[in-house]
């Protein structure tokens, strides 16, 4: 197993992180988890399905170990090849169960709280790190902690019904699950708009800006599962040829973001948060374009501090590794939980 070097010295403040991760083997498979995940066996295939479609797939701290545990059985099993995951429902994931987050939290229950975080963060780095071909196929809202458990791994299929966002900002929060580091790498600057903003793209989007690996229609998908599960094979390249045959990309339409890159670009490439909205103001007055004062209404609406560590999240993240990022998101989301700095968490949830 790889050692979660940087990690570690925060997880040792609660509890060993090499005894978290046996704990994690050793756990038995029970119909609470299989509630909550199922899955399906084909050949050399694993198909992990998160099922949960009442709360669009949210996931909680006992989804986070079982899915630790499968992903590293799987990781040593010679007959295992290739991994799925996906969503049942009309959401891949929509992140973390906020609204349990928030009574933990509210309740005084914050180390309960911490372990989710833990947890998650965990099966992040083992995805990012996965010795294996990984299919993540994101049919539908795909968010926050939804974005965590896909895109760090290998592949990632988006279609026609794909929603993806990271809307912390818009809680009080900070874009987490190694969001600073995946979306540190997206072109220019449009990492910063969406983590900002919490504005969304769709599938289209999403292949044009590299988040996404494949695409294809929704309406596709069983044939590429099937085939997929069939032909499952332990050589990346392989499953790269075969999910290329079925990826037919479309361009985005006239209306997005991806189309004002230049302007976007001139706006959020400044340095601080009052940087980049004075340039929005100044734009929105010589142009009247509608995006810019939708964009600057946004950011206004956002709490200011939120808006602050996700800006600097996302600027160290471009030169930090998916570990270091992780590391620093959890040092950040510590303090957030437990009000160290600020009560926007609870406060704007409270408000919703």
């Amino acid at each position: 197993m790889q050692s979660f070097k940087i990690l570690s010295p925060f997880f040792n403040k609660h509890r060993r992180f090499a005894s978290f991760t046996r704990s994690l083997c050793s756990l038995n498979s029970s119909s609470h988890y299989d509630n909550l995940i199922l899955i399906e066996e084909k050949g050399s295939s694993r198909t992990v399905i998160l099922n949960r479609p009442h709360v669009l797939n949210a996931l909680t701290t006992p989804m986070g170990i079982f899915l630790h545990k499968l992903y590293k059985s799987w990781e040593r099993d010679p007959t295992v090849d290739l991994v799925v995951i996906k969503g049942n429902g009309r959401a891949f994931c929509s992140g973390g169960d906020v609204v349990q987050l928030y009574q933990l939290i509210n309740e005084g229950r914050v180390e309960e709280c911490k372990e989710c975080f833990r947890t998650f963060y965990s099966f992040m780095y083992l995805l990012g790190t996965y010795l294996k071909p990984h299919v993540a196929i994101l049919d539908g809202i795909t968010m926050g902690g939804g974005a965590g458990i896909s895109v760090h791994g290998s592949y990632r299929v988006a279609t026609d019904k794909t929603v993806f966002g990271v809307p912390e900002v818009l809680i009080g929060f900070h874009p987490d699950a190694g969001a600073s580091y995946y979306l540190s790498r997206l072109p220019g600057y449009l990492g910063e708009y969406l983590a900002l903003t919490g504005d969304t793209l769709t599938g289209e989007e999403m292949f044009a800006c590299g988040l996404a690996t494949h695409y294809s229609l929704s309406t596709k998908l069983p044939v590429i599962e099937t085939q997929l599960s069939t032909s499952a094979r332990k050589d990346f390249s392989v499953v790269e040829t075969f999910l290329a045959r079925y990826s037919h990309p479309r361009s985005p339409n006239s209306s997005s973001v991806l189309h004002r890159m230049e302007m976007l670009n001139k706006c959020f490439g400044h340095g601080t948060v009052e940087e980049i909205i004075a340039a929005l103001e100044v734009e929105a007055a010589r142009s009247k374009d509608k995006w810019f004062i939708s964009t600057m209404k946004k950011l206004r609406a956002a709490p200011p501090l939120s808006l602050k560590v996700s800006l600097r999240s996302i600027r160290e993240g471009r030169f930090q590794t998916l570990e270091q990022c992780l590391a620093r998101e959890y040092q950040m989301t510590l303090q957030a939980i437990t009000r160290q700095i600020s009560n926007d968490f609870s406060e704007v949830r409270n408000k919703t």
